[in-house]
């Protein structure tokens, strides 16, 4: 990770964190490194979500590409996923998605992709970063040089076009409830699933630039549970800020995560001859469960560090079709570079109806190990994470754990953040265990007031 780019793009609070001047460098490196730079005009496509501020920085980055020569074509409010294919498709120099995600609205972030669609390489991540810390001079577009923005709803469309392409069968007769966050997938995720014939109940589909993920979406599914029950829906789904990822809900109001996805389907297409090498890939968050019901039917896994981006490095060097994380990215490398929440949910409806039972029936092989995750605020991630104090507390734990569980602790790539998981035979035990580790994070002053 570089001094101001995550795992998952520039990210913070906007104004304080990340301001507009920041995006007008970005656009004004990524105008000039993708054009003048090598002699040519670039094209940059741009998608945003639905947060207040996502227009002030689709503003300044279109600034700043055209500043620098490039044209921006626009696709206005838009998923993560979307921008991802159209970039590839349309064959534009790379995109630009302006988006936090699952964070609340008063952040928000700025995702680079390449060419192909996928996350900014680290090199280029680096150059981006040290312009904007002005350690490099780029000069400005003059006369026919200056670039325009270009509207490009037609992006969005064709991406829709895209996802209805890729169901196999009709979706009609069957009830479907969405979720789609107050965000990005509110003006997508609807039309897709009424023209492959489902009867599509929606909730949180109102947007008004301060509601995105607010008790809705992926990060607060209760709604979405209780949706599903009073409407005797067969299957709900629940997306995020920018709708890179996707968790469900079966017909009893049960949770259907990341991890049942990725043994459901991953199943599917072993019964079918299409998962490659027969395994799927992982991240170390997985649960237990998920590992005994794949040893069970005989599917092997990779386990990666967390992060789609790191899943999907490691799906394209060894050729895996399947992968995700237990948040619900989960990434199909036939269809997608990253994540989709909108295809994910495509994919597990065609298992639902190759198979024709009901989404508890397929998920019920995964029984999760109880797990409990906290997050903590604190001034200095690496200081926390490697204070010698801290350390012996988790060693500690992963001792009187054993065979019978197992301790995590890990930064946040995108917020100041320690994340401390356990997973064991009761939530009390996890409880307990996670609690004594925070408790000398606090001690040792690296929590934030």
């Amino acid at each position: 990770m570089g001094k101001y780019f995550g795992t998952d793009g520039f990210r913070g609070e906007a104004n304080k964190d990340l301001t507009y001047e920041h995006a007008i460098k970005i656009g004004r490196f990524l105008g000039w490194y993708y054009g003048e730079r090598i002699g040519k005009k670039a094209k940059v496509v741009i998608g945003k979500d639905t947060r207040r501020s996502s227009y002030m920085f689709e503003y300044a980055l279109c600034t700043g590409l055209m500043a620098s020569g490039a044209d921006a074509y626009i696709m206005h409010v838009t998923t993560t996923p979307s921008v991802s294919y159209i970039t590839r498709a349309d064959d534009f120099d790379c995109g630009i998605m302006i988006s936090a995600s699952h964070n609340p609205y008063y952040d928000n972030g700025i995702k680079l992709l390449n060419t192909n669609g996928e996350k900014m390489d680290e090199e280029t991540i680096l150059q981006v970063e040290n312009y904007i810390d002005g350690n490099l001079e780029i000069p400005l577009s003059q006369r026919h040089e200056i670039g325009r923005t270009v509207d490009y709803v037609e992006g969005r469309n064709r991406y829709m076009g895209y996802l209805i392409s890729m169901s196999r069968y009709s979706f009609k007769g069957k009830r479907v409830g969405l979720d789609v966050a107050n965000g990005a997938a509110w003006s997508i995720a609807e039309s897709v699933f009424e023209a492959l014939g489902a009867k599509t109940m929606v909730m949180s589909k109102e947007p008004d630039g301060f509601n995105i993920n607010t008790n809705c979406g992926s990060t607060h599914i209760e709604g979405l549970q209780k949706f599903v029950v009073e409407n005797h829906l067969d299957v709900g789904f629940a997306y995020d800020g920018d709708a890179d990822r996707c968790l469900c809900v079966d017909e009893k109001g049960n949770v259907v995560t990341g991890d049942h996805i990725l043994y459901i389907y991953g199943l599917y297409m072993k019964e079918r001859g299409k998962l490659l090498n027969n395994k799927v890939v992982t991240t170390v968050m997985s649960n237990f469960g998920l590992y005994k019901a794949l040893d069970k039917v005989g599917i092997g896994y990779e386990k990666t560090k967390v992060g789609d981006k790191y899943v999907y490095e490691n799906m394209v060097q060894n050729g895996h079709r399947i992968g995700g994380e237990q948040s619900g990215h989960i990434i199909f490398t036939k269809y997608a570079t990253t994540g989709d929440g909108i295809l994910t949910s495509i994919k597990m409806m065609e298992v639902l109806l190759a198979k024709n039972k009901p989404l508890s029936e397929l998920a019920a092989p995964v029984v999760f190990y109880p797990q409990v995750l906290k997050n903590v605020r604190v001034k200095s991630k690496p200081d926390a994470q490697n204070d010698p104090d801290v350390q012996a507390a988790v060693k500690k734990v992963a001792e009187e754990l054993g065979d019978e569980g197992r301790i995590l602790v890990r930064e946040s790539g995108t917020e100041p953040v320690i994340r401390v998981m356990v997973e064991a035979g009761s939530n009390e035990i996890c409880e307990k265990y996670v609690n004594s580790v925070i408790d000398v994070i606090r001690a040792k002053g690296h929590v934030i007031p």
